[in-house]
């Protein structure tokens, strides 16, 4: 009820800015669109803490200085605020506290798991980046014949945005790619974090623009740390009497998962982050209210 009285309030407050406003006025689809973001934002429920993943076997440990979104609130923020093709494998997105889907500096982090065997990470040391580059943009080239024959705008891989690199230590990959969507004046930033595991990959992607580079890098050991294989899942307990190995070393990882019979690369979905519709402030006070009200709540339960 509390929180269906701060709605009706924040809606007569943008209806009360419309009449008193002559330069900028809303039509009554701005309206409709404030409206509709608003109730998407109250159905969202931010998290933190340690959280199982559902069908994996993995963990986060979410601090204060994040939330995570389960996968429900994840593809609405992903479909309906973002503007991207539906994925059902994705298992939710880890936000920076204090930010909406709706601020013009957000970014997230999705999260996925590939059950799909050990990887073995023996050909770190002998990969040709510059050759795996020139493979992924052509591969990226042909996928976007096929986002455009679906209705979805042009991609391009511009190159690297930040070199591969390996920790052998924590079994865990990290690199950047600059894309270029045709319709977006900014380029994406599509920075990749690859959890090693002992029967599959913690798949980690930050959707951010390129000018937030040095946010995302800042942040880059902090995410890190959120997500791990829980004990016995590890990449260390892996068991070569009982387990599967992966049939792709860590370059596949990077360009993509080698599918064996037909030799092809498929690339992983590069997600849109769609900005450029008009928003009232009055959204993202809003959410910041409803979101700092169930932390809150989180807290004291």
């Amino acid at each position: 009820m509390k929180l269906k009285l701060i709605f009706i309030l924040v809606l007569n407050l943008i209806a009360g800015y419309c009449i008193a406003s002559d330069s900028d006025i809303v039509d009554a689809e701005e309206l409709l669109y404030i409206e509709q973001a608003n109730q998407l934002l109250a159905s969202l429920d931010p998290q933190t803490g340690v959280i199982k993943l559902p069908d994996a076997v993995a963990a986060l440990d979410v601090p204060e200085a994040f939330y995570f979104l389960d996968a429900a609130d994840a593809e609405k923020v992903l479909v309906d605020v973002w503007g991207n093709p539906p994925d059902q494998n994705v298992l939710g997105m880890i936000f920076p506290a204090g930010l909406t889907p709706y601020d013009q500096d957000s970014w997230a982090v999705t999260i996925k798991y590939e059950e799909e065997g050990y990887v073995v990470d023996d050909d770190a040391a002998d990969i040709n980046y510059a050759d795996l580059l020139q493979q992924m943009q052509e591969e990226t080239r042909l996928a976007s014949e096929q986002r455009q024959a679906q209705g979805y705008e042009a991609i391009e891989l511009v190159g690297w945005a930040a070199d591969p690199y390996y920790d052998a230590e924590a079994n865990k990959l990290h690199w950047a790619k600059e894309i270029k969507f045709s319709a977006q004046e900014q380029n994406t930033l599509n920075y990749n974090i690859r959890v090693l595991g002992r029967k599959g990959v913690l798949v980690l992607n930050f959707i951010a623009n390129m000018d937030q580079k040095p946010t995302i890098e800042t942040n880059l050991e902090a995410v890190l740390a959120i997500a791990d294989f829980e004990q016995g899942s590890t990449y260390a307990d892996f068991d070569p009497d009982l387990d599967k190995v992966a049939a792709y070393g860590l370059g596949a990882l990077i360009a993509g998962k080698v599918i064996a019979k037909t030799g092809f690369f498929v690339l992983a979905l590069v997600f849109l982050k769609k900005f450029g519709i008009f928003i009232v402030l009055a959204i993202i006070a809003f959410a910041r209210t409803l979101f700092s009200r169930r932390k809150k709540q989180a807290s004291s339960g």
